[in-house]
């Protein structure tokens, strides 16, 4: 049976077969809307995200300056796509958390401190590689 309005396509389970089949654009743009809205909302709300935003503009207009290559700035803003996807990671973990556990608890306190530490790693994965990159043009190396 194929679902003849939103409602009924909603409706459906999402790991149906038929629902897989369809191609449907209309509905498939309406996902991108809220893929924008979830991260409007996070931009407005989460300050960490907003600082690697800025960083990341920065060091891409340094970048620009130092005249980096098409695979440099390919590797940059990989290392930016990591970082801003482990935040937003890290934000709907502790948005979920925060909703099904409102009380505090310490392994609750210990999945966000690990959530955390992984937006941690993938910042100082990515600073690593900026410093290695913007060396290579600061100190003229080959």
């Amino acid at each position: 049976m194929t679902p003849r309005s939103d409602a009924e396509f909603e409706a459906e389970r999402i790991g149906s077969p038929s629902r897989a089949r369809r191609v449907d654009v209309r509905r498939t743009l309406y996902s991108f809307r809220h893929a924008g809205r979830g991260f409007t909302w996070a931009l407005s709300s989460q300050a960490n995200l907003r600082v690697h935003l800025l960083i990341a503009f920065v060091v891409l207009v340094a970048a620009l300056f130092f005249r980096f290559t098409a695979i440099e700035f390919v590797g940059l803003v990989l290392c930016f796509a990591v970082v801003i996807a482990a935040e937003l990671f890290n934000t709907a973990l502790e948005v979920l958390i925060d909703y099904a556990w409102p009380e505090h608890h310490p392994m609750i306190g210990r999945a966000k401190d690990v959530a955390a530490a992984a937006v941690l790693v993938a910042a100082g994965a990515a600073a690593l590689v900026g410093a290695l990159l913007f060396a290579r043009h600061v100190f003229h190396l080959s």
